[in-house]
């Protein structure tokens, strides 16, 4: 029997081998310390202690940062536009379905600051960023918002912090996009810091569900991510939906949305066809809801409004490029849907030279609500606005009523009409115009006297049924 002796290690294979022992105790020690931190961190969410950031002041922000505040998290607001942030810290709000008193109790509770200092941002433990995310004028994504948002928190990262995306976009952005600009100090995500997506779901009015009666779709970039978010959010809403990834979660909220347009865009669709055939399609519609089961109903109007079904389905067409897929189904129904405010000025030029024999051109037309939708007064990607441009174009002018709304405020899109202030609903000036459009049905309007003193009322919202009136001087459109 042959015996073979051990082979001898040299010195270089000694000292790897203490490097490798070295490492892994080192990865161990490292392990063991990012654990510490996620479970304190957790626990300071479940037990409300934390310090919450939330980024963008708006329709989305504002009301999650009173729905975190109520749960018992001290917040800071944070926002660029200074004169927000002072009106916040003078206990006064910008926001009409958002009482003075709402925020004045906010700042009297001791536990809600406004700032426009990022610098800030390293007192928080977590960070929701609730930034706009528009189109571009060639209906592309739009970022510049959330990638420098992300720029900003990235001066200020620090370990130990949840950063959370709520902003609309494409799937890919919190870890194609932001996880990149956060990982530039060199602090890494999933292991320094924490990165999630949540989607807004914020429907502005909507008294029956509001921020916290709202469940909330969360996906991480890890399982400590997911872990943290979902403790975090199940603290102020009505539940969480935890999913596989950011990346899943970003394609919830566009399918969300993307629902929406396509069913509007049927049901406009049909409306243009049936109005035709002299149907009514807001009768079709009431009797097919009627179905129990395999109808969900849908309603016409002049165009699409507010922050999300006008621009979200084109974040999706946009990322679909990247794989080579035509998304035509979804781009036909934006098409219909950006139609809707050229086939309403079209019914109104028909139903003025019908009736008077008059085109639009030297005719004065009453704009009823210009609100993206009723009984708010946000006006963002309202149709009213393509509307007013377009019955100008052809040669008349336009005033506006929207007890909403006094003063058509300066926008990106729209500046032309800044500065013009709505008008009353008195009987004699209504008996002053040659046609009242109403493109957005408030409830505070009186639609009675404006379908008994005004010539012609084309309706696009179906208000004057809705309110019981049968006047011969209303067309629908």
């Amino acid at each position: 029997m042959v015996s073979i002796a051990p082979a001898r290690q040299d010195g270089n294979s000694r000292r790897k081998m203490t490097a490798s022992k070295h490492s892994s105790v080192r990865e161990k020690s490292s392990a063991t310390a990012r654990a510490i931190e996620v479970e304190a961190l957790h626990r300071r969410f479940v037990a409300r202690q934390a310090t919450i950031g939330v980024i963008g002041l708006g329709y989305v922000g504002l009301p999650l940062v009173g729905a975190i505040l109520g749960s018992g998290f001290a917040v800071l607001g944070f926002d660029i536009d200074a004169e927000k942030v002072a009106q916040l810290n003078a206990g006064r709000s910008y926001i009409r379905h958002i009482p003075d008193a709402t925020v004045a109790a906010w700042r009297r509770g001791g536990r809600f600051d406004a700032v426009a200092d990022f610098a800030r941002l390293g007192e928080v433990d977590a960070i929701l960023i609730c930034v706009p995310t528009p189109l571009t004028r060639h209906r592309e994504p739009d970022l510049a918002y959330v990638v420098g948002t992300t720029e900003a928190i990235a001066l200020e990262l620090r370990r130990g912090q949840l950063i959370v995306l709520e902003s609309t976009t494409y799937p890919g952005t919190t870890r194609e996009v932001m996880q990149p600009i956060l990982e530039r100090g060199g602090l890494k995500s999933g292991a320094d810091f924490f990165l999630a997506y949540s989607p807004e779901r914020e429907d502005p009015g909507n008294t029956q569900f509001s921020t916290t009666k709202i469940p909330k779709v969360v996906g991480g970039d890890g399982q400590d991510a997911l872990r943290l978010v979902t403790a975090l959010y199940d603290q102020f809403v009505a539940g969480t939906i935890p999913v596989s990834s950011p990346e899943t979660a970003e394609a919830v909220k566009l399918t969300e949305n993307i629902f929406r347009a396509v069913n509007i865009a049927l049901v406009n669709e049909l409306k243009m066809v049936y109005a035709a055939m002299g149907i009514d399609v807001w009768e079709v519609i009431k009797a097919a809801s009627t179905k129990p089961f395999g109808f969900m109903p849908f309603y016409p109007g002049p165009g699409l409004g507010g922050h999300c079904i006008p621009i979200d389905p084109f974040y999706l067409t946009w990322k679909a490029r990247e794989y080579d897929i035509s998304t035509r189904f979804i781009e036909l129904a934006g098409e219909v849907n950006t139609r809707m405010p050229h086939y309403v000025v079209e019914c109104l030029s028909g139903a003025l030279n019908a009736r008077f024999g008059k085109s639009l051109k030297g005719t004065r037309i009453l704009l009823l609500g210009i609100a993206y939708k009723k009984n708010v007064d946000d006006i963002r990607e309202s149709p009213a606005f393509k509307l007013m441009e377009l019955i100008e174009a052809r040669g008349a002018s336009v005033a506006y009523h929207d007890p909403y709304v006094a003063e058509i405020p300066l926008s990106r899109e729209h500046q032309e009409f800044a500065g013009r202030r709505s008008v009353a609903l008195a009987p004699a000036a209504l008996r002053a115009f040659d046609a009242a459009l109403i493109c957005t049905d408030h409830d505070e309007v009186d639609y009675r006297t404006v379908a008994e003193c005004c010539p012609l009322v084309v309706d696009t919202r179906n208000a004057c049924a809705h309110a019981g009136i049968a006047a011969a001087s209303v067309v629908k459109a």
